[in-house]
C-alpha cells in the first residue's frame, strides 16, 4: 500500500510548476507554512509561487520571499492562469475553498492534483493526497512532519525554518495554546538547529505595531469591553468607524481577542469586528468550553475547539453582538 506520503513524494518529483495556496486574510501560520513549502521546493529544484487572494498584515511582511507572494485582489486573471497551468496545488492552512472568497472562481478550471496540508476540523476540499491533524499545534508543524515522513527534510534550509518557526508560534500565541504536545517541542527544537534567530522573529511578529494600534486597543479595553461574570465571558467590538479613528491597517487586529482571556475568571473570549459588508468573529477559550461548536451552530464559523472564526453577513454589529449574548446561556454548564 502506498503511503500519503509516498505519494506526495511522487507528486513532488513529477511536477515542476507548483502552486501553494493558503486563505483569506492570512495569518502567521497560512503564511509559514506557505512560504516553508516554498522555500523547501525551491532548493529542490521545482518553481513554486505562492498565491493568496488578499494582502498579509504588515508584520508578516518581513518573512523571506514575502515580497514574491502573488495576490488574487490584485491579479485575479493572472492567479486564475497559473492555477489552470501548474502542475500540482498545494493547499495550506484551510479546510473549504469557501476560505478564498472571490478567488474560489479560479478552481472551475483546475485540473492539477491537489495535496491539503491542514489541521483544522472537518475538510470538505477533494484532495489528491489529504494530510489532516486536528491534534497538530498548526499547519506548519504539519508541514514539517510531512517534510520529514516524505524525504524532503534535507531541502529544509534556515529561510524554510524560520518560516516554519513563526507558523507554530503564532498559532500557539508563542506556545500558551494548543501545545501540550511533546512533538511540538521537538519540532521546533529542530527547527532552531538550522540557525533561525527566535527572538528576532518574535519580535518581528509582536513587536513592530504602530502607535494608533497600540492606542486602538487601549480605548477598546477600556471603553469597549464587555465582561458577563455569570458565564465567564467577555468580548470585545470595534465599528468601522473606530477603526478609522485610529488608521486601522489589515492585521491591527492580531491577539486582540486573547487580552480578555487574561482576566480572572474569563474562559470565553470575543472579538467582534465591523467590515463593509459583514461582521468578522474571533472566539478563543479554555478548557471545555467550546467555541468551535458555539460558533458553526449560531454564527455558521469554524474552527478548533479552544479557537474559531467566522463572518457573520445581513446583521449590525449591535445585533452580532446581542445574539451572542443571547445564546450564552445554552453553554452555561460549559462555564462551571
Amino acid at each position: 500500500m502506498i503511503t500519503p506520503e509516498k505519494r506526495f513524494s511522487k507528486l513532488i518529483y513529477k511536477a515542476d510548476n507548483i502552486c501553494i495556496i493558503s486563505h483569506h486574510n492570512p495569518d502567521g501560520d497560512a503564511i509559514g507554512s506557505a512560504l516553508g513549502l516554498y522555500h523547501i521546493l525551491k532548493k529542490k529544484k521545482k518553481n513554486p509561487v505562492v498565491i493568496i487572494p488578499n494582502h498579509l498584515p504588515d508584520f508578516l511582511q518581513w518573512m523571506p520571499s514575502a515580497e514574491n507572494i502573488l495576490l488574487y485582489q490584485n491579479n485575479p486573471n493572472e492567479v486564475c492562469k497559473k492555477l489552470a497551468e501548474c502542475n500540482l496545488i498545494i493547499m495550506v492552512d484551510f479546510n473549504s475553498l469557501s476560505r478564498l472568497g472571490k478567488m474560489e472562481n479560479c478552481f472551475e478550471n483546475v485540473t492539477a492534483p491537489i495535496v491539503l496540508i491542514d489541521h483544522h476540523p472537518y475538510p470538505d476540499i477533494k484532495a489528491e493526497v489529504m494530510f489532516s491533524d486536528i491534534r497538530v499545534s498548526s499547519t506548519a508543524e504539519l508541514v514539517y512532519q510531512v517534510t520529514q515522513a516524505s524525504g524532503l527534510i534535507k531541502n529544509i534550509g534556515k529561510e524554510a525554518a524560520a518560516c516554519l518557526f513563526t507558523g507554530i508560534m503564532t498559532d500557539t500565541n508563542s506556545f500558551t495554546v494548543n501545545s501540550s504536545r511533546p512533538i511540538t517541542y521537538k519540532t521546533t527544537a529542530a527547527l532552531l538547529k538550522y540557525g533561525i534567530d527566535k527572538d528576532e522573529i518574535y519580535r518581528n511578529v509582536f513587536n513592530t505595531f504602530s502607535t494608533e494600534r497600540m492606542q486602538l486597543l487601549g480605548y477598546l479595553l477600556s471603553e469597549k469591553m464587555v465582561i458577563i461574570p455569570e458565564y465567564k465571558t467577555a468580548f470585545i467590538s470595534m465599528s468601522l468607524a473606530e477603526a478609522k479613528k485610529y488608521q486601522f491597517k489589515t492585521g491591527d487586529s492580531e491577539g486582540f481577542v486573547n487580552y480578555p482571556l487574561s482576566i480572572k475568571g474569563i474562559i470565553f473570549s470575543a472579538f467582534l469586528m465591523e467590515r463593509k459588508d459583514h461582521i468578522k468573529l474571533s472566539f478563543r477559550s479554555r478548557g471545555n468550553f467550546s467555541v468551535n461548536k458555539l460558533i458553526a451552530q449560531h454564527f455558521s464559523g469554524g474552527g478548533h475547539k479552544n479557537a474559531a472564526g467566522g463572518e457573520v453577513f445581513n446583521m449590525t454589529l449591535e445585533e452580532v453582538s446581542q445574539k451572542l449574548v443571547s445564546v450564552l446561556p445554552i453553554y452555561k454548564e460549559l462555564c462551571d
